[in-house]
């Protein structure tokens, strides 16, 4: 099966339609799929969900897709780096599901393996609960979240080989990996693709059996908050 495609517009050809739900990996700006970020603005896909920990900033990340007003819902735990969205959910043309961070982590982890529902402490008797059902363990009083089960899942890599096994480089692994599994289709764009049996198999982040497309790309990493010292601190 071809794993391997030419750039992101190919490797969403056939996959991409209006009104799914994806699954973006990445934490901030860091390790986001920018590539095929840009390409599902440029298809014209609308009414869309992203499952995500971030909504990008306002010319950059998933905020390019706000700005074309093709997202209807995002599910995420951090939005504040981003002023359309927030002018858009105060205006009330966008849906908010807010998660705490961790609990959006674990849906996206119990999509992936096929877990529909799980009870967690966190958010008991907060706005977060309101809705949830409620149930105790032990004296303890947990609310029930449901997996995530995404129709497209997209993540950023450092390297692949041609067969989609994946390894993520440091703080680009957050969300990545929880991101791919939980999608029913899933397409990395990579920094490097290297020939099969180079990769270390001890350090494969993502086994390739989840995912169905790859394709290299150069990357702009941006920095989302640049922070120096004056020239005679350093």
């Amino acid at each position: 099966m071809k794993k391997i495609y030419a750039n992101a517009t190919e490797a969403l050809d056939g996959v991409l339609s209006d009104g799914m739900m994806i699954a973006a990996g990445g934490f901030g700006l860091c390790g986001i799929p920018e590539l095929l970020l840009e390409a599902i603005k440029e298809s014209g896909a609308q009414d869309l969900t992203f499952a995500s920990n971030n909504a990008g900033v306002d010319d950059f990340g998933i905020g390019i897709l706000l700005q074309t007003k093709q997202v209807k819902k995002m599910i995420s735990s951090y939005v504040g780096e981003n002023a359309e969205f927030m002018r858009q959910y105060l205006a009330g043309e966008l849906e908010l599901e807010f998660n705490p961070q961790g609990t959006l982590a674990e849906r996206m982890r119990a999509g992936g393996a096929g877990i529909p529902g799980f009870y967690t402490k966190t958010g008991v008797g907060t706005v977060i609960a309101e809705g949830k059902e409620h149930k105790d363990f032990n004296g303890e009083t947990y609310i029930m979240e449901e997996g995530i089960f995404a129709d497209l899942a997209i993540v950023k890599a450092w390297k692949a080989d041609d067969t989609g096994n994946l390894i993520f480089r440091k703080t680009a692994r957050n969300f990545n990996v929880p991101a791919a599994t939980c999608g029913k289709v899933c397409i990395a764009e990579v920094e490097e693709i290297v020939p099969r049996g180079s990769l270390d198999p001890d350090q494969i982040h993502l086994p390739g059996i989840y995912v169905n497309r790859i394709f290299q790309g150069d990357h702009e990493k941006r920095i989302e908050q640049r922070t120096t010292r004056k020239k005679e601190e350093a």
